[in-house]
């Protein structure tokens, strides 16, 4: 069949090729959109999307097909059990969610309550850098709901936690702390990336927010970066607007696969944590372990909250170990283990190990760690889908193996 040229010219006709076909049919893949920039019929009707007058896309840095499907994804599972309906935005990392909900909840002037054992860098978000620009945070123990209480006033606006803390494995009371926000008329604020939808659902326990560090155990495979919060429509709205000024927008192609990820999520998780329970169960009480934290031990002092919480069998999949002999006997025990993989990261499918004060809270003093429970020898294990027995041969071998 012979096609006739387009009007104009080689160059025009080479940039105006027929548009791809839009099947009838459902794809079994989501479609990957990449288009930075969207088409209109009239100059009306992208100043109405640009307003948001009516649906549509324009931009991707405003919002993008892709990303959306992804976000929602999240949403449908983080709000599987509320009677109203919550929205999620995207992000191109965990700690560009987090900030990007920081500075949407917070101004000159306002103060933010945090848990005092949380990730490095969010951290020195908090502690420094959103402090330059007049936020103050108090950081407390928030396992002591009374000192919480005690911590909030006038300027409150967010309370901030992490579902399972990073990396003592603290279990947040959040139907308590969110009693607190809300009669301090603050937003409680709950990064679950320890957890994942698959563990447990924080806005079902009275959270207002949700963050998650995608790149872990959403996408579950180590080969992409994103972020994403959950919200109400109301509060969504004002993340949205903080993000697009902000400007940390995810690629479709991370969207992509992180959408993907979450369809074996429940899968990857279920494993991950019952072998993160054996290998804890394994762990403790060796003669060269100070202590371990992984809230399927009795031992763990929010084991019965983990129970409450959780969904059943579920504890999370990290676990952290505290080795006798401080930093140089925890960097020790990370360079003898062969099955393990020192490297930074957590929730794909290969066991990772990293000391923690010299990497993943490295921006911490020594007394900052000390006030977060995190020992100077502590090894953090996210724990993969290796055969549980290998792992635990693998760790008991270095704790006792020569240099």
């Amino acid at each position: 069949m012979s096609h006739t040229p387009g009007p104009g010219g080689e160059y025009t006709r080479a940039v105006s090729l027929p548009q791809a076909p839009v099947p009838a049919e459902r794809p079994m893949r989501m479609p990957v959109h990449r288009a930075t920039t969207y088409a209109f019929d009239t100059s009306q009707q992208y100043a109405d999307v640009l307003a948001g007058t009516t649906g549509g896309y324009s931009y991707a840095r405003i919002d993008s097909p892709t990303v959306d499907a992804f976000a929602d994804a999240v949403a449908a599972l983080e709000g599987a059990g509320l009677p109203d309906p919550v929205r999620g935005q995207a992000f191109a990392s965990g700690m560009g969610a987090l900030s990007t909900v920081l500075l949407a909840l917070t101004e000159a002037g306002a103060h933010v309550v945090a848990s005092r054992s949380i990730y490095g860098n969010t951290y020195s978000l908090l502690d420094r850098l959103l402090r330059r620009f007049g936020v103050r945070t108090d950081f407390v123990d928030v396992t002591d709901l009374d000192a919480v209480r005690a911590a909030v006033g006038p300027q409150t606006r967010v309370v901030f936690t992490e579902t399972l803390s990073n990396p003592t494995m603290t279990v947040s009371d959040l139907p308590g702390l969110a009693r607190i926000a809300r009669e301090a008329g603050a937003a409680l604020v709950v990064d679950s990336t320890f957890a994942s939808p698959a563990v447990c659902r924080p806005l079902e326990h009275g959270a207002d927010v949700v963050v998650h560090s995608a790149t872990k155990y959403i996408g579950g495979h180590s080969d992409t970066t994103g972020g994403v919060a959950v919200a109400s429509p109301d509060l969504i709205g004002r993340i949205r607007s903080a993000r697009i000024d902000l400007g940390p927008c995810l690629a479709p192609d991370e969207a992509y696969l992180l959408h993907r990820g979450l369809e074996t999520l429940p899968l990857r998780v279920r494993r991950q944590c019952e072998t993160a329970a054996a290998f804890a169960a394994a762990l403790e009480g060796h003669p060269l372990v100070e202590r371990v934290d992984h809230p399927s031990l009795d031992s763990h002092p929010q084991a019965a909250l983990a129970d409450k919480l959780f969904d059943s069998g579920r504890r999370g999949a990290v676990v952290t170990v505290h080795p006798v002999g401080g930093r140089d006997a925890g960097m020790a025990f990370a360079d003898r283990l062969r099955v393990a993989t020192i490297a930074a990261s957590l929730g794909g499918t290969h066991t990772l190990a990293g000391h923690v004060a010299s990497t993943s809270h490295r921006n911490m003093s020594e007394a900052e760690l000390e006030a977060a429970g995190i020992s100077p020898g502590a090894v953090r294990f996210s724990i993969g889908l290796e055969d549980p027995q290998d792992l635990i041969e693998d760790a008991l071998s270095a704790l006792g193996r020569e240099n």
